[in-house]
């Protein structure tokens, strides 16, 4: 799994928010696809459950910050557009 920063270390697996593939998609505003694509680029915070794919949250956000376009597509496709403004640990 890969991890972002200090705050997310400190975390137990159950006190973090796992969110489905569709769901994380729905999120960012993307296709499952690319959340897909994430996942076998080791780019978020993933378990498997059930045979499911469960993404960390704070892993999702700061890896769709890293790219212009899939930013974006958050705030005016996703959960962004909801947001006024992202807190800084989740930005490049």
């Amino acid at each position: 799994m890969h991890k972002n920063n200090m705050a997310e270390k400190d975390l137990t697996s159950s006190q973090k928010l796992w969110m489905s593939v569709s769901q994380s998609a729905n999120i960012c505003g993307v296709d499952q696809k690319t959340v897909r694509r994430a996942i076998k680029a080791r780019q978020v915070s993933y378990i498997v459950e059930d045979n499911r794919y469960k993404i960390e949250i704070g892993s999702l956000i700061t890896w769709v910050h890293k790219s212009k376009k899939l930013e974006n597509k958050l705030n005016y496709d996703g959960i962004g557009k909801f947001v006024k403004e992202w807190k800084e640990e989740y930005k490049k």
